[in-house]
């Protein structure tokens, strides 16, 4: 008991909220890609491939996990209010694995050929938020839409 309550104040202390539970930094990757797949209001099937493929890449998890991790995601984005749910969740990434979650949005807004400005405005929230810098946020962005040069 008394362990308990000390973890409590320990948390509360590290700053997290224990008003709800926190979602595993893997459902938090799944619910950024799928929230910049949906801010335009519309999820192509090339998008929906594009998240499918980049969560078995980044989190290196079969197709049935991925799949399972974004049906989950899409159902906790219809509910949230905010980005800073998800980002908090991964405060621990390093700063590579950070600019590879941004490039992998980006690659999702572009999957259907077009980024449109309120998929931008998602990926460059997220990238704030993690404290991405913006040549690094920029970098992602080149890479994906110029992947030649």
């Amino acid at each position: 008991m008394f362990n308990t309550i000390t973890a409590l104040f320990k948390q509360l202390l590290d700053g997290q909220d224990l008003s709800q539970p926190s979602p595993s930094p893997n459902f938090a990757i799944a619910c950024l890609l799928s929230e910049v797949a949906g801010s335009d209001q519309k999820i192509t099937p090339t998008e929906r491939q594009a998240k499918l493929a980049l969560l078995q890449r980044l989190l290196a998890v079969e197709e049935n996990e991925a799949q399972a991790l974004i049906t989950r995601a899409e159902q906790q984005i219809r509910q949230s209010a905010s980005l800073y749910e998800f980002t908090s969740q991964l405060r621990d990434l390093t700063q590579d694995k950070r600019f590879e979650l941004i490039k992998a949005m980006w690659e999702v807004a572009h999957a259907d050929g077009e980024i449109d400005p309120l998929e931008d405005v998602v990926i460059r929230k997220t990238a704030e938020l993690l404290y991405v810098d913006h040549s690094q946020f920029i970098r992602a962005k080149l890479m994906v839409v110029n992947p030649k040069k």
